[in-house]
């Protein structure tokens, strides 16, 4: 016999591959880890939430992506330009896009300092700080 069995080796081959085929279905994005603030968040009257359909709230205002400036410009002009600072308060679900228009937008009404809200730790899940 001059010729080589192959059949074995592609047996085990297809093997693996269907090992592989559901270990990807399987697996699932890692949680993202828990930040743990040292620091005190100094106080701001600009927060801005957004949910896990990436509805946006600033302040008191629901507003979308493109009034966003608008708002930024009009808590400005009511607190008087005394804040440079927008605590966001996102969701873990919410599109990470949306977030750096908002951070782009506030940039726009001099609005340069950013706290990203995390879950204080003796919450329920459901509730952040």
């Amino acid at each position: 016999m001059s010729t080589i069995n192959i059949t074995p080796f592609t047996d085990v081959l297809l093997v693996l591959l269907i090992i592989f085929i559901i270990l990807a279905s399987v697996t699932k994005e890692p949680k993202l880890p828990d930040a743990h603030n040292r620091d005190k968040v100094v106080p701001s009257q600009i927060v801005v939430i957004v949910n896990d359909k990436n509805e946006i709230q600033i302040g008191s205002n629901t507003v979308t992506i493109a009034q966003a400036p608008d708002a930024f410009a009009t808590l400005q002009d009511q607190t008087g330009h005394k804040f440079t600072s927008v605590i966001i308060k996102a969701d873990p679900k919410a599109n990470y896009g949306v977030i750096l228009q908002i951070m782009d937008a506030a940039k726009k009404a001099n609005l340069i300092d950013f706290g990203l809200a995390n879950h204080i730790e003796g919450l329920p899940e459901g509730q952040n700080g």
